[in-house]
């Protein structure tokens, strides 16, 4: 079972973490990699980009010159394809690029890259991610003491939402804030170093593990998280 060490934001080493062997031991599918990192892609492509055809574009309604006797070739239009002003030929017109993914194999591409993170040394677990108030200087700090390489993207990942953390590391650029449940492979793929606390690993592990949906799974963590005395339930 494969497992990590815990550290806490001064960057000290705190605890050891064992992981789920299923979600962070797997060996990575490259193919299914590939085929879910080239579908979202694809999905975020708008497929707006349009042209005119020589149907579309405004003038051309009389013929430049007469049929015959001009020993140049016959033209209809000024608006065709080889007038400056004319028509496209075979130009892009809308339509969608949407590629369905099997759910199956999302979750398998996401297990595969945090198994590559954790194997790697690029996965970073804390004991806890969060600030008393929202600072650029600290969030800087917490990212020079944990083993993150200077000048390296940095993927921060919560289980809820925290915008303390969320206004600090907005203005650093190599670092971003994301709700696991909008967890995908290019982000993790684009970020060389993933932080993540306890509770964004047992999500994690629940969701792509046990195969709970999101809404369970966070419901279940907040189950077993104590409320503590003077806070709102």
């Amino acid at each position: 079972m494969p497992s990590t060490t815990v550290y806490n934001l001064a960057g000290e080493a705190v605890d050891k973490l064992e992981l789920s062997e299923q979600v962070f031991g797997i060996t990575p599918n490259m193919a299914v990699l590939h085929q879910v990192v080239t579908a979202q892609l694809v999905n975020r492509r708008q497929g707006t980009a349009s042209t005119k055809t020589r149907a579309e574009v405004s003038g051309g309604n009389k013929k430049p010159y007469r049929q015959k006797g001009t020993g140049r070739a016959r033209q209809g239009s000024t608006r065709a394809p080889q007038f400056r002003g004319g028509g496209t030929v075979f130009g892009p017109k809308p339509h969608p690029y949407h590629q369905d993914v099997p759910k199956k194999m999302r979750r398998l591409a996401i297990r595969s890259v945090l198994s590559d993170k954790l194997a790697n040394e690029n996965l970073i677990i804390v004991n806890d991610l969060s600030l008393e108030q929202p600072r650029t200087k600290d969030m800087l700090a917490i990212l020079e003491k944990l083993p993150t390489s200077e000048g390296k993207r940095v993927l921060m990942m919560l289980p809820q939402r925290d915008e303390n953390v969320v206004l600090s590391a907005r203005n650093i650029p190599t670092a971003k804030v994301q709700h696991v449940s909008s967890i995908n492979v290019v982000e993790l793929l684009k970020h060389d170093f993933v932080v993540m606390p306890i509770k964004t690993v047992k999500w994690i592990e629940l969701v792509f593990g046990e195969g709970l949906s999101a809404e369970e799974a966070s419901k279940k963590i907040a189950e077993e998280t104590p409320v503590e005395s003077g806070s709102e339930a």
